[in-house]
């Protein structure tokens, strides 16, 4: 099992986060909710912003990205419908929060960093913390995984201009994709993007979200 942060301060504001925050807007999924509070939030945040760990917003992460807002990871890993035995790709590591979330609710994580250091620093991190079922690596996203495809759910944790074909073609049928959409980076819209039979996809919204835009190929 991971090793976690036991500081009883920190362990009181992540129970209060899940029932504050994630509880009360509709988060039920059980699976998530259990991530959601033995995830050490605290592990993944820079120094400087230790005492906003658990608050209900986005903080600033190295490379000038982000760590999302708890709500937001909850959300999007709950609209993903996860099983314990699925296989799933994460496009965007960052801090490796999400990553962290997946890792606990699912068989294996894939995940892409396009951005080198934040990929290293992921991948120790997760080491460091236990979660041997997260493989990272350095790379563009919009590549995908190829040779470890297809996947249960994909779920890309920056804003994509258009659905992007090459990771749609890496996913089972029936299998999940959530994104945020939009070619702006003001807001976007979550989508869950299920695989049909025929290859095509239904599209269902889920919230309107503001996230740092994908970046590599896809914007091409």
């Amino acid at each position: 099992m991971p090793k976690h942060g036991l500081s009883p301060d920190f362990e009181f504001a992540r129970k209060e986060m899940v029932e504050d925050q994630i509880k009360r807007r509709g988060i039920h999924d059980k699976s998530v909710l259990q991530a959601m509070l033995k995830v050490p939030r605290h592990l993944f945040v820079e120094p400087g912003y230790l005492n906003r760990a658990y608050s209900d917003r986005a903080l600033p992460i190295k490379e000038n990205q982000t760590i999302s807002q708890p709500y937001i990871v909850a959300l999007m890993t709950q609209s993903a419908t996860l099983k314990a035995d699925d296989r799933v790709l994460e496009i965007g590591t960052g801090s490796a929060y999400q990553s962290a979330v997946l890792a606990e609710i699912v068989k294996e994580v894939y995940t892409i960093e396009i951005v080198e250091p934040l990929a290293r620093m992921a991948e120790s991190r997760l080491k460091e913390l236990g979660y041997n079922n997260v493989t990272v690596r350095h790379g563009d996203g919009y590549q995908g995984w190829q040779e470890k495809s297809p996947f249960d759910a994909i779920l890309i944790t920056a804003a994509a201009p258009k659905i992007p074909q090459r990771l749609v073609e890496q996913l089972k049928v029936g299998g999940r994709m959530v994104l945020p959409l939009g070619r702006t980076g003001l807001s976007q819209d979550l989508m869950v993007l299920t695989k049909q039979d025929d290859g095509s996809l239904t599209e269902k919204f889920i919230a309107g979200v503001v996230f740092v835009p994908m970046t590599g190929e896809i914007r091409k």
